[in-house]
């Protein structure tokens, strides 16, 4: 597996993102290992907030969030996925498969770094990525908040239809788009999908990761493992790790905008099925796109702040 390492000098003077590298290496699961790029903030004996951003962001998305919750005594971690980031970025589109994002961080996460009475805060892919770890190691995770995300679902005992492996539905136009496109820039993502402009500072901190084009293979990958046809490799997985999170008693909280156009009813999915998620404050943010991180920021770090605050006596 040959990987790409972009270079520090990328990543000096963005705005709003003074945090200090921290780094692991894990198993490539080709034989060599991978550099993990998080941020790790707030008192390291406190309990983690983990936090996990999705395509084509990285913690970068994170930048506001992260100072209110380390002060309030937790210590925040946000990790770049692999393909993103300051983390490792495998050169070939076949490197990427939604299992090994879950293996690569899970192995990050639990192996590594070893982390026990985990709060998730979970965004777009990262939902997907968090939850499946949830799946595998229900017992480490103390609470979850989930944002424009969903887990994707389709019963195995459904018969598979004819057309399996024909792509279908609003993503797989997108899907194609990007496959074919010669050159893919995902920080025009990010705007694209804000009903607020950005700064440009911002704009090009969301493009610093990518020096070249070669770089954007990993963020290209995502696209296509979006879940267009019925024979995704990812369903037989995501429905095992659903059984274990529609038992999930500890608390759980979704935190969504009004204006995301990629999963404004993601959860819908959650608030009735997850046993944790009863009575709890769920929010829908006014003003925020997809990623609202960056059109309300100061809201959502609110919101959470308050969650992890009220649900700390007992589990925190």
């Amino acid at each position: 597996m040959e990987i790409l390492r972009t270079p520090d000098s990328c990543f000096a003077n963005l705005r709003g993102y003074a945090f200090e590298p921290h780094y692991v290496e894990i198993p490539d699961l080709a034989g060599g290992t991978l550099r993990v790029h998080y941020v790790d903030e707030g008192p390291r004996d406190a309990d983690p907030v983990v936090m996990l951003h999705g395509n084509p962001t990285w913690s970068y998305l994170w930048r506001t969030i992260i100072p209110p919750v380390a002060s309030q005594g937790w210590r925040v971690i946000a990790p770049d996925l692999v393909g993103l980031g300051r983390s490792d970025k495998p050169i070939e589109m076949a490197d990427y498969s939604v299992a090994r994002h879950v293996e690569w961080m899970r192995s990050a996460l639990v192996d590594t770094l070893g982390l026990q009475r985990i709060s998730f805060v979970l965004h777009d892919w990262g939902g997907i990525i968090g939850l499946r770890i949830l799946g595998e190691h229900p017992d480490r995770i103390a609470r979850v908040v989930i944002s424009n995300t969903g887990l994707p679902l389709r019963d195995p005992s459904e018969p598979m239809p004819p057309d399996a492996d024909e792509p279908k539905g609003r993503l797989a136009a997108f899907q194609k788009m990007v496959r074919e496109a010669p050159r893919w820039e995902p920080w025009n993502m990010i705007q694209a999908t804000s009903p607020t402009q950005l700064p440009d500072e911002v704009i090009a901190a969301y493009r610093a990761p990518y020096p070249e084009d070669r770089y954007t293979i990993g963020s290209r990958a995502f696209t296509q493992l979006l879940p267009t046809t019925a024979d995704n490799p990812q369903y037989p997985a995501n429905w095992g790790a659903w059984q274990v999170v529609q038992k999930f008693q500890n608390p759980f909280l979704t935190l969504y905008s009004d204006q995301d156009v990629v999963a404004p009813n993601g959860y819908r999915q959650f608030r009735d099925a997850v046993p944790g998620a009863m009575g709890q404050p769920h929010a829908i943010l006014k003003g925020g796109g997809h990623f609202l991180q960056e059109d309300v920021g100061d809201e959502y770090a609110d919101v959470l702040v308050k969650f992890l605050e009220a649900t700390r006596d007992g589990l925190g």
